[in-house]
């Protein structure tokens, strides 16, 4: 299991920003496998987590046109700076209390 995490520095979260981003959460399940996805902001600050089953599902999602288009976006208009980390899940586990 991997996860992608993209973590950025916010410029502007328009209404635009908010539907792409509901858009490629739907693209990633419904298209390319994504097992699950988790997202949150506080201040100019913003975290998602992404998680898939082989780094070919990532790589299939990344080059996705749409998936592109929101990149640009991003880069023009959204974020100041974001970084994108691809981890190994070694282990998880789950405690509910």
């Amino acid at each position: 299991m991997f996860a992608v995490i993209f973590k950025a520095k916010i410029k502007n979260l328009d209404e635009e920003h908010f539907s792409t981003a509901e858009e490629m959460r739907n693209l990633a399940f419904g298209k390319y496998g994504c097992k699950g996805f988790d997202s949150c902001s506080e201040g100019d600050f913003e975290i998602a987590i992404s998680y898939w089953e082989s780094k070919e599902q990532i790589h299939a999602w990344k080059n996705d046109e749409k998936h592109k288009l929101a990149q640009i976006n991003g880069k023009s208009k959204w974020y100041k700076s974001y970084q994108v980390q691809i981890v190994e899940i070694l282990h998880d586990y789950k405690t509910e209390v």
